[in-house]
């Protein structure tokens, strides 16, 4: 019988995060980024990020967390990064000023597809929703591309609703479309049966 578990992240972990990151991204982006955007992706750099982003956080409400599934033994099959909003929050000619410290944005939401449906983005969207909460937040956004029904199912699925926000990633002269998602903290979301999420 699988288990399965959310912890914060290791330093040890962050190859391991980054290599979930680059196979979800081609497998849930295929279709919306170019190919050679992601056949290009460079999974040493994308570690170091997440190295930094383990060890040194820009603050103590910045969180890392992986899911693990266990078996005969255990495997990272996810993560959420998540922490107070900086501009890649923001929507164009937002101010910075329009998403207040009760604010915490979420930049990363990434199960592994071979190990998606068996509740590893539920307890990832749990666990961190009890850490956002201690950490005094209020309410909790996310960017989805427009185009990731997946992501955009879960998050509603939990109560997630757009914003009114929206941008487009210019990504190699390919406009991709987002949207803001946002959710209020002070009550516990509705369950949703909704599928794994494909991205944060």
């Amino acid at each position: 019988m699988a288990l399965g578990y959310v912890r914060p992240a290791r330093p040890s972990d962050a190859g391991e995060i980054a290599r979930i990151q680059l196979a979800t991204w081609r497998v849930a982006y295929r279709r919306m980024l170019p190919k050679h955007v992601l056949d290009n992706l460079d999974e040493e750099w994308l570690g170091r990020r997440w190295s930094a982003a383990v060890e040194a956080p820009p603050s103590e409400r910045h969180r890392v967390l992986v899911a693990v599934e266990q078996a005969e033994q255990s495997y990272l099959v996810g993560f959420a990064a998540s922490g107070p909003p900086d501009e890649q929050a923001l929507a164009p000619g937002e101010p910075a000023e329009a998403l207040g410290a009760g604010v915490v944005a979420v930049t990363d939401l990434l199960v592994e597809p071979r190990w998606g449906r068996r509740g590893h983005g539920s307890r990832l969207l749990a666990a961190s929703v009890d850490l956002w909460r201690t950490d005094g937040f209020d309410t909790a956004v996310a960017w989805a591309f427009e185009g990731d029904a997946a992501t955009r199912k879960f998050l509603g699925g939990a109560g997630w609703e757009p914003d009114g926000a929206a941008r487009a990633l210019d990504v190699d002269d390919l406009l991709v479309p987002q949207l803001r998602l946002h959710v209020s903290l002070a009550a516990e979301p509705e369950p949703g049966a909704a599928a794994e999420p494909a991205q944060g």
